[in-house]
């Protein structure tokens, strides 16, 4: 037996088994770290939705950041809605993740003379080839409050959309209050509004496809693929880790056993 063990062949495949095992332990761990992560980004995204309504503008100043630990906040604004600058943004897709269209962004100018980016949904690319301003819902006049989830503007870095300008009228690859402040005459709020609802409500010809709850099933969030994904997978890398000697062992009863026969 000890002489199996010190042919070229048994210590190679030992010292890779032994490798093994400490990386199987190191992947499992580093799926258990996420699916750690994952459960902390939803219990903050659990307290955040469920919180009550607060104004955007305790939460949110020109030019500033929004605090990850204010993502998806309940949030209000009051104004009326700037037509002028509303403007639609590229390559985004429906809550079935299926068909790609636009999101379609409304300005709202706030009793103060502040602008609040209000992310009304996602509306269907219709017949335009792209190039063309798409068809899109009514925008109502007068005054409105709006409800919806605070959300950090969108970068590059943060979406990983690449964002190269020089794109149609009115059209944007993401939704970055500091891109839009240079079209705008009012300081704009730092991050943006996901509608969820307005007093008074939107009749029917302005309504686009709300953004899905973060928290659903159809989001296709972290929180739904780290409770699906991370654990199980750090549980398999582990089990992995503890059949390596067994397998090491059996290979090595076999090799055994065929060499007495021999």
């Amino acid at each position: 037996m000890f002489r199996i063990l010190l042919t070229r062949r048994w210590l190679v495949l030992t010292l890779v088994f032994l490798a093994l095992i400490p990386a199987m332990v190191w992947l499992g761990s580093w799926q258990y770290h996420r699916y750690q992560q994952t459960n902390s980004s939803d219990a903050v995204i659990t307290a955040n939705t469920t919180a009550p309504a607060v104004a955007m503008e305790t939460l949110s100043q020109p030019g500033a950041t929004i605090p990850a630990a204010e993502m998806y906040r309940t949030v209000t604004a009051g104004g009326h809605f700037d037509t002028a600058h509303e403007f639609v943004v590229r390559h985004r897709t429906d809550a079935s993740g299926q068909t790609i269209g636009f999101y379609l962004v409304t300005p709202l100018i706030t009793d103060d003379g502040k602008a609040v980016l209000v992310n009304r949904g996602w509306i269907a690319p219709g017949n335009t080839s792209g190039a063309e301003f798409p068809t899109v819902p009514s925008t109502p006049t007068g005054e409105i409050t709006v409800t919806g989830r605070l959300r950090p503007d969108e970068t590059t870095a943060l979406t990983g959309i690449r964002n190269p300008g020089g794109m149609p009228d009115r059209q944007f690859m993401l939704i970055n209050s500091q891109e839009q402040a240079k079209r705008l005459a009012q300081p704009v709020l730092a991050g943006y509004l996901e509608l969820t609802k307005s007093a008074p409500a939107l009749p029917s010809s302005a309504q686009a496809e709300l953004v899905p709850d973060p928290t659903s099933n159809t989001s296709g969030g972290m929180a739904v693929v780290g409770k699906g994904v991370h654990l199980p997978y750090a549980v398999q890398w582990w089990l992995f880790a503890l059949l390596i000697p067994v397998a090491w062992w059996f290979l090595f009863r076999r090799e055994v056993k065929q060499t007495r026969k021999a």
